[in-house]
């Protein structure tokens, strides 16, 4: 299992009911959409196990959801703790200038005049814009994620997005 090939949709969070309903803190928007991916693949303390999605609903800001094989509370007990990743494929084709988090995520940034300033650690979203977390060994750049005035070119082959910045900020 290449790590590549998968991303990390959620965490079963919980336990909903004696039935054996899980519930799930989701990181798709919105929340309930983890339910169409399917099937999930779990992993807890290095072990890997390949689920099958039922059902399920939104629940609040949790999701419940209902899992092939998970009849009984307790062993619904088991999978508290699971990431749940999917493969990428399952995700549908971002429009052109859309980008999964998870595809910036480790490119390299550089200024319009080439100056490297880090590789993307992460993402922040703030409400206004979302945020790229760069790093350069010690030093952590915030810089705005606003296509067209501050990332000028994002090319996901190359590794490399370039933008309107100044290195020393």
């Amino acid at each position: 299992m290449s790590n590549s090939d998968y991303l990390n949709a959620g965490q079963i969070s919980g336990v909903f009911g004696v039935k054996g309903f899980v519930k799930v803190f989701s990181f798709t928007q919105p929340r309930e959409n983890i339910l169409q991916y399917s099937p999930w693949i779990l992993r807890k303390n290095n072990q890997v196990r390949e689920i099958k999605v039922i059902g399920g609903q939104r629940q609040g800001n949790a999701v419940v959801a209902e899992l092939e094989g998970i009849v009984d509370r307790d062993v619904a007990l088991a999978l508290m703790g699971s990431e749940i990743l999917i493969l990428k494929q399952q995700l549908p084709k971002p429009q052109p200038g859309e980008y999964y988090w998870a595809d910036l995520v480790g490119l390299q940034v550089e200024t319009q005049t080439g100056v490297k300033l880090g590789q993307v650690d992460h993402l922040l979203e703030t409400g206004a814009n979302d945020v790229l977390v760069v790093l350069d060994g010690e030093i952590e750049r915030l810089i705005p994620f606003l296509q067209q005035q501050i990332v000028l070119k994002i090319d996901l082959e190359a590794g490399l997005m370039v933008v309107d910045w100044d290195p020393d900020f």
